[in-house]
């Protein structure tokens, strides 16, 4: 009989000792016991997700985690990733944006989601927007909640990728007009103007919207303007069957995710109640893998939650959060008996609650595979015991050597 490869991911997990928790990290207190049990009977050790040089975001991240070295595959942006997961079609040159769904009080961003905004309400507000700010050439296209998208039709080649965008999570509190997108050389310039042109006028359409208007009555916060980011083009990877020899299926309640997953060919399930936020179907989650284990041989589970949380400095949030993925994720899994299974719990960056945003520190992982029982000292899954693991301080794209026994050895970020 096949293996069976499992990887669980708790987006943003990591995190820093505080001094709420005596000292420690939201993993070392939070309840884990399944967690605690792949490390305890397994090995562990640190990732660096996050290359020198690149931003620490979940798109550089989690592609590494899946075995692709982002200094060799990043397709250059979250947008294209998030357009391919919705099934729009990108031509040669057309750069996609992430369009979030942002709350503006006194010209300051006081709230990257809009108060995590439903779907319904977003799809309204992005068609208003398609119908008030038409040009050619500029396409807005709805997704989940707050995370939208907008796409720069760009065969004549008129608009540049080459653009300074922040993404709204990092500048909560700032005012707008010191965060806007810079060009990075002059022949940005236009696309920059234009860009920056969409994002002030849509303060003007979106703030008179009927959904805003009952927001507000409701005490809600309105959905006052368009934040563009994350831009890139689209860009042809090889398969992960190609590279790995095994087929796989891919589960998240965000976009970002489902576009890797589309782009490496892997099977993107579906999951009802995926919502991509702490609210999200744990159980729905850990049952989908369980059903793709029986005809494909990986499945790489991502659960947004804990990101959510630290993004809003909710540190009870953010323990529920974990502890639902160990009880309702991992120890569904570890329950349901599978042959020959292979599992490993990881974190793709470290998200700590007093910044409220990602860092490129490494990250805690630990594997168990339950026929060859190979183990460490360590003792429980948290970044402190993961530092003194028998697998060191790795690569994260080397996870997947590992999951698939390929010899790796312990060193210093080596190849």
């Amino acid at each position: 009989m096949s293996r069976k490869y499992v990887v669980v991911v708790g987006d943003g997990m990591a995190d820093w000792p505080l001094d709420e928790l005596n000292g420690k990290t939201p993993l070392q207190v939070a309840e884990t016991e399944n967690m605690d049990f792949i490390a305890k009977n397994g090995r562990t050790g640190l990732l660096k997700t996050i290359p020198n040089g690149f931003t620490p975001g979940s798109d550089v991240a989690n592609l590494s985690l899946l075995g692709y070295d982002p200094k060799l595959y990043y397709p250059g942006g979250r947008g294209p990733l998030e357009a391919l997961a919705n099934d729009i079609k990108l031509m040669e040159g057309d750069i996609a944006f992430r369009a979030n769904l942002i709350t503006v009080k006194d010209n300051k961003i006081l709230d990257y989601s809009a108060g995590h905004i439903s779907t319904e309400e977003a799809r309204e507000l992005i068609k208003s927007l398609n119908e008030s700010l038409s040009l050619e050439n500029v396409e807005f296209y709805s997704g989940i909640s707050y995370r939208n998208l907008l796409i720069l039709r760009n065969k004549s080649k008129d608009f540049s990728v080459e653009l300074e965008c922040k993404p709204p999570h990092d500048i909560v509190g700032e005012a707008i007009d010191k965060n806007l997108i810079k060009p990075k050389h002059k022949a940005a310039e236009k696309t920059a103007k234009l860009l920056n042109e969409l994002m002030l006028n849509s303060r003007k359409i979106l703030e008179r919207h009927e959904i805003n208007i009952k927001r507000l009555q409701q005490g809600k916060r309105p959905a006052n303007m368009i934040w563009l980011w994350g831009q890139g083009m689209l860009k042809k990877l090889p398969s992960f069957e190609e590279r790995f020899k095994l087929k796989g299926s891919i589960i998240s309640g965000v976009d970002l995710i489902k576009g890797i997953g589309k782009l490496l060919g892997l099977e993107v399930i579906k999951v009802e109640g995926a919502t991509g936020y702490l609210d999200t179907n744990y159980k729905g989650k850990a049952v989908a893998a369980i059903k793709s284990l029986k005809d494909r041989d990986f499945v790489y589970i991502h659960i947004e939650a804990p990101d959510e949380a630290s993004h809003q400095g909710l540190l009870e949030e953010k323990i529920k959060a974990i502890e639902r993925i160990d009880k309702l994720i991992v120890g569904k899994i570890l329950d349901a008996n599978i042959e020959n299974l292979v599992i490993s719990i990881a974190t793709d960056h470290a998200t700590p609650l007093k910044l409220r945003t990602h860092i490129s520190a490494p990250v805690p992982f630990a594997v168990f595979d339950q026929d060859t029982k190979n183990k460490d000292s360590v003792e429980s899954y948290d970044e402190i015991s993961a530092a003194k693991g028998s697998f060191g301080t790795l690569l994260g794209y080397k996870l997947m050597e590992i999951l698939f026994n390929s010899k790796i050895q312990k060193n210093n970020y080596g190849r």
